[in-house]
């Protein structure tokens, strides 16, 4: 939150500038904490977020990719960041890693993809597909927790070790800790590799397969 806290503070201050205040003149600006507050509704953080300009995603993205599904979903997929297709259509997991994710949610936990919640650590695609940058990741991710109070979800899936990363702050490799169920206060986290991954080595679907049966079991 520190990140989006501190570009929020930023951008008021430009605007201040833009009024012919100076920044020597601490009484002109007061800090508002609701100024600085995320939106209560899915509806208002969508709207904020479709209109951030807070990191350098923003100058390259052709759409920010906010998340899609059920916005009372007992199940939220957390994926690294958009990529070309998703920046495209403005929507999560639309591409070839989309076809398998789909596949994944509907012949394994035989529940349709409508009904999970799916959202990105960053609503913009970082150029090339390249990871996002820990900047970009901190500042963005804010948005995501915030979507996470408000879905409520009993169990979170991350794909890949980018997005358990910024999610849980542990840094242990993926390879070791896919499958583990990481208990967090309001719910459930349960990492295993990302559909990208899985496209590249096809031999670790199984894996995949397991950590979703697991998933399955504690639905």
């Amino acid at each position: 939150m520190k990140n989006l806290k501190n570009a929020l503070l930023l951008k008021h201050l430009y605007q201040l500038k833009d009024l012919g205040h100076r920044y020597t003149d601490m009484t002109i600006f007061k800090e508002d904490p609701s100024d600085l507050a995320l939106p209560s509704t899915m509806e208002a953080l969508k709207k904020q977020a479709l209109n951030c300009h807070l990191c350098e995603l923003s100058k390259s993205r052709t759409k920010v990719v906010f998340g899609e599904g059920n916005e009372n979903a007992d199940i939220l997929f957390v994926g690294e960041a958009p990529g070309a297709s998703e920046d495209a259509q403005g929507k999560p997991f639309v591409g070839k890693s989309g076809e398998l994710l789909t596949k994944m949610i509907e012949n394994v936990l035989n529940i349709p993809r409508s009904e999970v919640y799916i959202a990105n650590i960053v609503k913009c695609r970082p150029p090339e597909n390249r990871a996002p940058t820990a900047t970009e990741a901190h500042t963005c991710r804010p948005y995501l927790f915030k979507q996470i109070e408000l879905i409520k979800p009993k169990l979170i899936v991350t794909l890949g070790a980018t997005v358990y990363h910024y999610l849980t702050d542990d840094t242990t490799p993926i390879s070791q800790i896919r499958g583990v169920i990481n208990q967090q206060p309001d719910y459930i986290v349960i990492p295993t590799f990302h559909p990208s991954y899985l496209l590249r080595n096809p031999s670790a679907k199984k894996e995949v397969f397991e950590d979703l049966k697991k998933v399955k079991s504690l639905m």
